[in-house]
């Protein structure tokens, strides 16, 4: 079979206009980028805020391993298919990061038969979505760094400088850096140190925003650093705030472009959900419920972490109600589960499967917990035996969850019409009774426990004394009533990532908090995880390359 470049190149794409116009969006509303993708103007999306809401529809999977999942190659398969069976349906996905892309996980375009295109665009530069949001937090990092070189007038106190910096790759070495070296002409020396893009707040209050106006809100209450006093500076009163707007004037805007099968697609923003809260923009997704019948959209890694941050940090925001979940399976990938190495998943193991199976149970029940019918999607390989597969839907039946054998990668959207009949019949017999997790009034260290011990099922968290006070500082400042966002491993419930399976019983280490006060969240980092990734002994970027027809190789 071709591989996934080769699929993508010799797609048959249609002007974005006329993807556009399926969607009921003028040509002089949409603001092209070439042929083959747009940004929808800020007046057409204006206009949309009196129309119904369509059905919303969240993929989300198992823990991930590195025999993979398919979540996103899932969300395009379903996509595809709810349309392809009649039921007018708009896909929504997050930005791929140069980081992956280049180190170990590939892009997020979907894989196979069931891509979004032009695949080449969105895994590198895209509209420059993530360029811009790069450039606007490193202004503000310019422009503190700045205002202490001229005396502090807001009284920031150097050594209280929270504010680090980013950039849209993975690279170690800029974890931990000292700034302003070489003299006072040189601004003042300060530690600071990088986190990839997708971890800047500035990307997490892009995708949260509703709207312009309330993004210049968020960024105004962006917290830079501190006076000796403890007392916050922000972004207001650095006087950065219209400079970033204008850097984003045009990233706020979602993309629009189209899957192979010529379906539309909305990709707009794009957080991990290991380290920030893993979802496309919420502009993106309301807009899509107004311009479908069904909105498929998808939240970063597994169910414990991305579907978790949609539900708690995303829907408690903006107010989106999910409809259902679709949880994504595969026979591999749950056989690691159960203790089978990588080498030896192409043989047929239905005990270790059987082992595994508890990952997946634990997501369902997670899911559950947030009011929502849920079904399990089997995406899969050419390896699965009849018995395994069988295992699997055994398992669900026994669960009372419904389950759909999925071949989309194959097949594309033809191959996930069972799925698409399941769900489209689910969302027709069953009603949400959505709830989040935690109330607004739980004090801080209440909604990181209670995440760790009724996601993660550990049976307590550790925290340091500094953290703590720390928490109740800022509860003290009046931020006690956000959400938290928690910064782990994606490999496992618990902090150790070689934990598979369904771990219990663990313990849940708190190093570190950070408060994002203009996204509207608190940030707990626990356990070994780090907010700017580093490369793989053999990364992605030695075999990418371009051809002697100038065209990109490599690619995934």
């Amino acid at each position: 079979m071709a591989s996934d470049i080769e699929i993508a190149r010799a797609a048959t794409k249609k002007p974005v206009t006329e993807i556009g116009a399926r969607l009921g969006i003028p040509a002089e509303d949409l603001i092209p980028y070439g042929h083959d993708k747009a940004k929808i103007s800020a007046r057409y999306l204006s206009g949309l805020a009196e129309k119904p809401n369509g059905k919303l529809i969240l993929v989300t999977a198992i823990s991930p391993t590195a025999a993979g999942e398919g979540k996103t190659t899932t969300s395009v398969g379903l996509a595809d298919a709810m349309n392809r069976i009649g039921s007018n349906t708009l896909l929504c996905l997050r930005e791929p990061s140069l980081g992956p892309c280049f180190g170990m996980k590939g892009g997020a375009a979907g894989g196979g038969y069931a891509q979004v295109v032009p695949m080449e665009d969105i895994n590198l530069h895209f509209t420059g979505d993530f360029h811009a949001i790069t450039s606007a937090h490193n202004l503000l990092a310019a422009m503190v760094s700045n205002h202490i070189h001229w005396g502090s007038p807001s009284g920031l106190d150097p050594s209280r400088v929270t504010w680090r910096r980013v950039l849209d790759m993975n690279d170690r070495n800029l974890r931990e850096i000292v700034t302003g070296l070489g003299g006072p002409g040189n601004g003042a020396a300060m530690e600071s140190g990088f986190d990839i893009t997708v971890a800047s707040e500035i990307m997490a209050i892009l995708c949260l925003a509703t709207d312009a106006s309330d993004l210049e809100q968020r960024l105004d209450r962006i917290i830079v650093g501190y006076r000796r006093d403890r007392t916050a500076v922000t972004c207001a009163d650095i006087k950065a705030t219209g400079a970033l707007m204008a850097l984003l004037k045009d990233a706020i805007l979602p993309n629009l472009v189209q899957t192979l099968e010529n379906n539309p697609c909305l990709i707009h923003g794009g957080p991990f959900a290991n380290i920030a809260h893993g979802c496309n923009s919420v502009i993106a997704t309301q807009a899509a419920l107004k311009m479908a019948d069904y909105v498929v959209t998808e939240a970063g890694f597994g169910a414990d972490l991305g579907a978790e941050k949609f539900f708690d940090i995303k829907c408690r925001q903006s107010g989106l109600q999910p409809d259902a979940a679709v949880l994504v399976a595969t026979v591999k990938a749950l056989k690691m589960h159960g203790g089978v190495a990588k080498d030896a998943l192409g043989e047929e193991n239905v005990s270790a499967l059987a082992s595994g199976l508890a990952n997946l149970g634990r997501h369902i029940e997670n899911l559950q917990q947030y009011g929502l019918p849920v079904v399990v999607a089997i995406n899969h390989f050419t390896q699965d035996t009849p018995a395994e597969i069988a295992a699997i839907e055994a398992y669900c039946e026994t669960a009372g969850v419904p389950v759909a054998l999925c071949t989309h990668w194959a097949d594309g959207g033809r191959g996930a019409e069972a799925l698409a009949r399941i769900v489209t019949e689910t969302l027709a017999t069953q009603t949400a009774d959505f709830r989040t997790l935690y109330a607004d009034d739980l004090p801080l260290f209440d909604k990181i426990e209670t995440i760790a011990k009724r996601i993660y099922r550990a049976d307590h968290v550790e925290a340091p004394r500094a953290v703590r006070d720390q928490l109740a500082r800022w509860e003290a400042d009046g931020f006690g009533c956000l959400p938290v966002c928690i910064a782990k491993t994606q490999y496992s419930f618990s902090t150790d990532p070689a934990l598979f399976g369904a771990p219990e019983g663990h313990s849940v280490r708190l190093r570190e908090v950070r408060l994002s006060a203009g996204a509207g969240f608190i940030v707990a980092i626990c356990g070994d995880i780090m907010t700017m990734p580093g490369l793989p002994r053999h990364p992605a970027a030695e075999t990418i390359h371009l051809n002697a027809h100038g065209l990109i190789e490599g690619l995934f």
